[in-house]
């Protein structure tokens, strides 16, 4: 069995899930812990811990709670195939086929295909590194999301960032995080099939364009429009799917909780822990 070596960070996220006990030696004086991991696991270098955020707003609640988890069978990884967009999603479609990340981002700032446009204060394009190991899909923008601007901030962004930074990653340097919607649908509700529709050509140029190793998804919801199924999130989560790009290229795909699900729910962290090995031994 390996040993690497934890910084404060990440030995606040080992236990904060519940497994500092079994995983953490009881630190030297000066000394960070030693972690003993199963030989063969990729977790990268530790980082150096970041300056304690200051206080931010309460997050919004989530849209909707996630399906109590499941222990499904071992099922076979799926191959899913990106779908040509809905009726409504033609035109964006068309319309971003040809841009670059910066000529995208404007047009989705600019963005009237759906309703949504009339009742967001901002856009959320996403954020993070360009080109990026990992891809990072979440829901919908929510009350914080839309007032700055930027995906995943409050305490559900400083959870994702702990999350992140327990592997050695960061969004900064390694990670882009986006969503399946780019504006707060009213009262955080779940988007209609139409919104989908006439967004999700952004996600799928913002896919070609980064060219992500693997692509994390959070939360049932964004799973499932993702990967174009109704299963529950625990049927989907521990294995890998594929999404077949309209490029010909084939990206694993990882499904796990949104951290304002793990948030409301902290006995469901160690999962979020075994997905996230998932997602390295993809590498």
């Amino acid at each position: 069995m390996a040993t690497v070596r934890v910084n404060p960070l990440q030995r606040l996220w080992l236990r904060e899930i519940g497994i500092d006990k079994t995983w953490l030696r009881a630190p030297a004086p000066g000394d960070a812990a030693a972690v003993p991991v199963p030989a063969g696991s990729a977790m990268a270098p530790a980082v150096e811990p970041p300056v304690p955020p200051a206080p931010v707003a309460k997050l919004a609640p989530a849209m909707r709670p996630e399906s109590p988890p499941a222990r499904p069978a071992k099922a076979e990884p799926t191959v899913v195939e990106v779908a040509a967009p809905g009726h409504a999603g033609v035109e964006v479609a068309r319309r971003v086929a040809g841009q670059d990340l910066a000529q995208l981002e404007r047009e989705v700032f600019a963005c009237t295909a759906c309703g949504l446009c009339q009742g967001r204060k901002h856009s959320v394009f996403g954020e993070g590194a360009r080109p990026a190991r990992w891809l990072v899909v979440g829901e919908a923008p929510g009350e914080q999301e839309d007032r700055r601007g930027l995906p995943f901030v409050g305490r559900s962004g400083q959870l994702l960032d702990a999350m992140l930074a327990s592997v050695g990653m960061s969004r900064e340097r390694d990670v882009f995080i986006a969503n399946v919607i780019k504006c707060r649908p009213p009262g955080n509700r779940n988007p209609k099939p139409e919104e989908i529709a006439a967004c999700s050509p952004y996600l799928m140029r913002q896919i070609d364009l980064i060219e992500p190793d693997r692509i994390l998804v959070l939360g049932r919801f964004a799973a499932q429009a993702l990967l174009g199924t109704d299963a529950t999130i625990g049927t989907l989560r521990g294995r890998r799917h594929t999404l077949k790009t309209g490029q010909g290229r084939e990206i694993p795909v990882i499904v796990s909780y949104h951290p304002a699900y793990l948030l409301r729910s902290p006995s469901e962290k160690a999962r979020a822990w075994q997905d996230l090995q998932l997602a390295l031994r993809e590498a």
